[in-house]
């Protein structure tokens, strides 16, 4: 049995020496060790030595067992480091080459525009305010001078939620709601999302955005209104454009007026996008209605103000040449990749 184990122990250490991967050493130590190696087996044949043997060839069986497991540790241990290094060979990391960016997104047409209205407003000392898209008819109508019987007010044009709740059909209420908790003088803006009961197609959208101007002081005339409007409408696009007001009626303003200006692309002398007329309209404005003043709480005989309102997406479309209002909101990468 001594013998035996001498040769387990010689055995071992040849077969130890030319191990070269884990799942190998791993297969040695189950010949060697496990419960049916040959260490195991030849300690089974312990029974048939005498009382004075047995001490003697345990204590040899233990020191071949610690020797073959000192060799696998020892073993698993250089494999283990050669694993590493092998990785940070083949893993080295140049840390002067240039680091991969993240694709980010781009900011939306529409919201690249209302950026630039923002700027140019706060530039002349607006505030900007909100007010929620969910609103009440009096708020949206009511408030704003537009009687009961005005075609605004009819369900083929406003998404009513009930009889007195409906999805704003402007961004006005902001004004009334803004006149209701704030003395003059006044000067905001509200940008913001409305909704009108239209059916879809190259230019229209049940979902839209609007930008709403109001001034609220001692002294404001309709003077002030078309110079502010001018002002804008250079610093929107260029300093040779020209603007031009048309009479017309809107319920909470008096006098009222629409806005055109100068066709940016042919100068006036008609072209495609202006249908040959050589001017654009891009807003409605007026004095603000004096009815509306005083609803708001403000004395009509002390303050006078101005009101205008544009449609986003239609100074987008003309200031990228886009001709069908879906494409906003189609959420097509290819169309928004190009802004």
């Amino acid at each position: 049995m001594r013998n035996k184990l001498e040769e387990i122990k010689e055995s071992s250490k040849q077969v130890l020496k030319d191990i070269r991967d884990k799942a190998s050493l791993e297969a040695v130590r189950v010949e060697y060790l496990g419960k049916k190696g040959k260490l195991t087996d030849v300690l089974r044949g312990m029974g048939q030595l005498s009382a004075e043997e047995r001490p003697i060839i345990g204590q040899l069986a233990n020191d071949v067992r610690s020797f073959i497991e000192e060799e696998i540790a020892k073993i698993s241990a250089e494999l283990e480091k050669a694993e590493i290094e092998r990785k940070l060979a083949e893993e080295t990391i140049d840390v002067t080459m240039p680091g991969k960016t993240n694709k980010i997104g781009g900011k939306h047409p529409i919201t690249i525009v209302l950026d630039e209205i923002k700027d140019i407003f706060i530039g002349m000392g607006f505030q900007i305010t909100e007010g929620p898209e969910i609103e009440t008819d009096y708020y949206n109508f009511e408030a704003l001078n537009i009687p009961k019987d005005h075609p605004a007010r009819d369900t083929q044009d406003t998404f009513y939620i009930d009889d007195n709740t409906l999805l704003r059909t402007q961004t006005s209420p902001c004004q009334i709601r803004t006149m209701e908790n704030m003395k003059p003088p006044i000067r905001i803006i509200a940008p913001g999302r409305v909704f009108r009961s239209d059916s879809p197609d190259a230019t229209h959208s049940p979902l839209f955005h609007q930008v709403e101007g109001l001034v609220v002081d001692k002294g404001v005339t309709m003077a002030d209104l078309k110079g502010t409007l001018e002002i804008f409408c250079k610093k929107m696009y260029g300093e040779d454009i020209q603007v031009r007001f048309r009479p017309h009626h809107f319920p909470f303003t008096e006098p009222s007026a629409e806005m055109d200006i100068s066709c940016p692309s042919c100068h006036g002398k008609g072209c495609r996008v202006c249908k040959g007329e050589g001017w654009i309209e891009i807003l409605g404005a007026g004095m603000v209605h004096p009815k509306v003043l005083k609803i708001c709480g403000i004395d009509p005989e002390v303050y006078s103000g101005f009101a205008f309102g544009l449609g986003l997406e239609r100074i987008v479309m003309r200031r990228f040449d886009v001709d069908d209002i879906r494409l906003f909101y189609e959420n097509d990468l290819r169309f928004l990749k190009q802004f």
